[in-house]
């Protein structure tokens, strides 16, 4: 992603570029050669000698706690990518140092600035399907078809996996639609190509209120091109289907003053999509980070995507791991414990559980 937010902000007519720090040489080669920025290998060097009002952090997440403690110390704007961090502990610790400082904070979830879940949270909001009753957040895509047997993508403790890859995307669609559950139950994590991290997660949110809804998430999905979203919301007035590109909403009564008509309504984000000054990979790239830079020369510190709202995120990440472990622990699981420890003679560790969980549920 860093590449895609170095163009963004490049064009913008308000920002000049002046650093870039990166473990890679040949792109800070590259950069040399063709870009006026000066090029760091050292995180700390660089906030010493750079003079920055603002950072785009786009490392792996276990690196995202260390630099943005960093950044808060030298009094500088945040833009991170998601997750904000590998746990809500770090996250907490993060705000803690926020607090009193007048500094711009916000997190990579893009999905917040795509116009057609902006129009679906407008509908949620004005009630026009009435109390939501459940849903379903999923996303499915090919991002791994074997496993990742080096680097940070096949390392949980690295920020791998399919839970802060993609999951997170899910569940902060989630907060920002429906609301963070107040129970998470029946969460799985399963493995199918990789070794070491989650190919595959499920969890069933539940709401004091009597909502309830799930999340379902694969990355090891070769029927997807690329990477989609789907949201489903079942009010007591209607139904709404949802992705980056659509929506299509069911009213059991016509709604007039949105122009629909009872029954189906389909409405395309060409529709009601606004221009962007750059455009590369979706309007919502260049969108989030134009309203960072927005919130900076307004002196506005609170925003969509604040690290107060990524927290949730990631509380909600941990509560779903802790749960699918908790099951994969109990003993009257027979079809991840008993048979295999007859069979073995021996206890399997977590990954080897979900692998065999994995292989036994396609066969």
């Amino acid at each position: 992603m860093g590449i895609t937010h170095f163009s963004i902000l490049n064009c913008h007519p308000d920002v000049r570029i002046v650093a870039v720090c990166d473990q890679s040489k040949m792109l800070l080669n590259v950069l040399k050669k063709r870009v006026d920025v000066a090029v760091y290998t050292d995180m700390s060097q660089m906030f010493e000698e750079a003079n920055l009002d603002l950072v785009i952090i786009s490392t792996p997440t276990s690196s995202h706690s260390e630099i943005v403690q960093l950044a808060i110390a030298s009094n500088c704007h945040i833009f991170v990518e998601k997750p904000f961090s590998l746990t809500p502990a770090q996250g907490e610790q993060a705000l803690s140092l926020l607090d009193g400082q007048q500094l711009v904070n916000q997190v990579g979830y893009v999905n917040r600035f795509n116009e057609v879940f902006v129009e679906v949270k407008r509908l949620i909001t004005q009630g026009v399907i009435g109390d939501i009753q459940t849903f379903n957040s999923e996303m499915y895509g090919a991002t791994v078809l074997k496993d990742a047997k080096s680097g940070w993508r096949g390392t949980t403790n690295l920020g791998g996996g399919c839970m802060y890859e993609f999951a997170s995307h899910c569940i902060d669609l989630v907060v920002y639609l429906i609301g963070s559950p107040d129970k998470v139950v029946g969460s799985v994590m399963q493995s199918i190509f990789s070794a070491g991290v989650e190919d595959l997660v499920t969890s069933t949110f539940v709401y004091d209120n009597g909502c309830s809804g799930t999340i379902s998430v694969n990355w090891s999905d070769e029927t997807f091109r690329k990477p989609a979203n789907i949201f489903t919301i079942i009010g007591s007035k209607g139904k709404i289907i949802a992705d980056k590109h659509e929506y299509k909403i069911y009213l059991k009564q016509e709604d007039i003053s949105n122009n629909y008509q009872k029954g189906w309504n389909t409405r395309y984000i060409t529709e009601f999509s606004k221009p962007v000054r750059f455009y590369v990979r979706g309007n919502e790239f260049t969108s989030q980070l134009d309203n960072v830079i927005d919130c900076i020369k307004n002196k506005r510190i609170e925003n969509v995507c604040d690290f107060s709202e990524a927290i949730k995120t990631d509380r909600i990440m941990a509560d779903i791991r802790q749960d699918a472990v908790r099951a994969l622990q109990e003993p009257d699981d027979g079809a991840l414990n008993s048979p295999l420890l007859a069979k073995t003679g021996k206890k399997l560790s977590l990954w080897e559980k979900l692998r065999k969980f994995g292989e036994r549920k396609n066969a």
